[in-house]
């Protein structure tokens, strides 16, 4: 449960989601694990980068670096301001991961051959932020070695932050999973379907036809009626005829 930042989390947000997901007929293999729990391991795993000395302080802030990167050109990708040591009168804020010169790549199932420069393309990151709260990028690096994951599947809204992930196992010594990055559902402006974009949420009161227009979304071939079977029939046709090959790269929903 990745409830990571105390100050977004909403009451209740984290039962809420078990419950969705045993109303879908999904259903999880050992005990639910909560990333605010989990602070000693990230910790560790901090100290160990720090020791190998991969990490540095950072006393930007965003505007300090929205300054800069404006005067160079170099987008919104981090300068290095602090790589060589705090600037004077210039206090630590976050820790951020020293990138070498690393081109990254790998092959993910249905996006193909992926590759990114590193520095070009995100430059050193945060790993530890300036209120003392952990990355994302660290943390999921983290749990996803300690629980052995072997395939994440997820949206290509992720998937900018893939190569990272991929330099910090490699720096960790952890094992690389497999990808494979969906399609995300986006409005006729090209936005992500979500609260910010006034999507409505998925029911439980009508799981199978939403697990249904999920499949035809991603691109399989399903039956006419299916939306109105019970969730057992549904998952015992959708399991042995799911067919990844069928996936799109991309695809646009539009909200009316």
């Amino acid at each position: 449960m990745e409830d990571l930042d105390p100050p977004r989390e909403v009451s209740g947000a984290a039962d809420d989601i078990l419950r969705t997901l045993e109303a879908f007929g999904l259903y999880w293999d050992r005990e639910v694990i909560y990333q605010s729990r989990r602070h000693g391991a990230y910790q560790q795993t901090l100290q160990r980068l720090e020791h190998a000395q991969l990490v540095y302080p950072c006393g930007c802030s965003r505007k300090d670096i929205r300054e800069n990167t404006a005067r160079s050109g170099s987008g919104d990708v981090y300068p290095g301001t602090c790589r060589d040591g705090l600037p004077q009168g210039r206090e630590a804020r976050s820790l951020r991961l020293r990138v070498p010169d690393l081109n990254v790549r790998f092959g993910d199932r249905l996006q193909g051959d992926i590759e990114e420069w590193l520095p070009e393309k995100s430059g050193d990151f945060i790993i530890r932020r300036a209120d003392g709260l952990f990355a994302y990028q660290l943390a999921v690096v983290v749990d996803d070695a300690e629980q052995g994951i072997t395939d994440v599947v997820r949206g290509t809204d992720l998937l900018d932050s893939t190569c990272r992930q991929i330099f910090l196992q490699q720096s960790l010594g952890v094992a690389r999973p497999r990808y494979l990055h969906l399609p995300v559902a986006v409005n006729e402006h090209g936005e992500k379907l979500s609260k910010q974009t006034k999507a409505p949420a998925v029911s439980p009161r009508q799981a199978v036809a939403a697990l249904t227009a999920a499949l035809r979304f991603l691109g399989q071939s399903v039956p006419d009626g299916l939306e109105s079977s019970q969730q057992a029939d549904f998952w015992s046709w959708a399991v042995p005829n799911w067919q990844s090959g069928r996936i799109p790269k991309t695809r646009i929903i539009e909200v009316h």
